[in-house]
């Protein structure tokens, strides 16, 4: 999608500070971190969230589930780590792009807000 701001950072028309690449997958450290490490994991395919995902996105949803533990292993997370998916504006979605927050570095607590 030619607006969106995740697309166009996993294009690498904006900068952004890489954390991990693949073919399917861009992980970059979040600008405003909620933790000493606050990385966003997105598709590299648009998808504005994951009420849009169909069928045939199966497979690189769980590619991107299954980086996780690789992206937390070369971010020094050997203590415990938070993955957070935001649905829609009620979910605080605030890009329309499908993402992962993988959080840590710090001890989380629950329930999350």
């Amino acid at each position: 999608m030619s607006d969106c701001i995740f697309c166009k950072i996993a294009a690498h028309e904006i900068p952004s500070t890489c954390a991990y690449e693949d073919d399917q997958i861009y992980a970059f450290h979040d600008l405003d971190p909620q933790a000493p490490v606050h990385v966003l994991i997105i598709p590299k395919k648009h998808i504005a969230s994951l009420d849009e995902a169909q069928a045939g996105d199966a497979q690189l949803l769980a590619h991107m589930m299954l980086m996780v533990k690789e992206i937390a292993a070369s971010l020094g997370l050997e203590k415990g780590y938070r993955v957070v998916i935001n649905t829609g504006e009620d979910g605080g979605q605030t890009v329309p792009h499908l993402h992962m927050h993988l959080l840590g570095k710090r001890s989380l607590n629950w329930p999350p807000g």
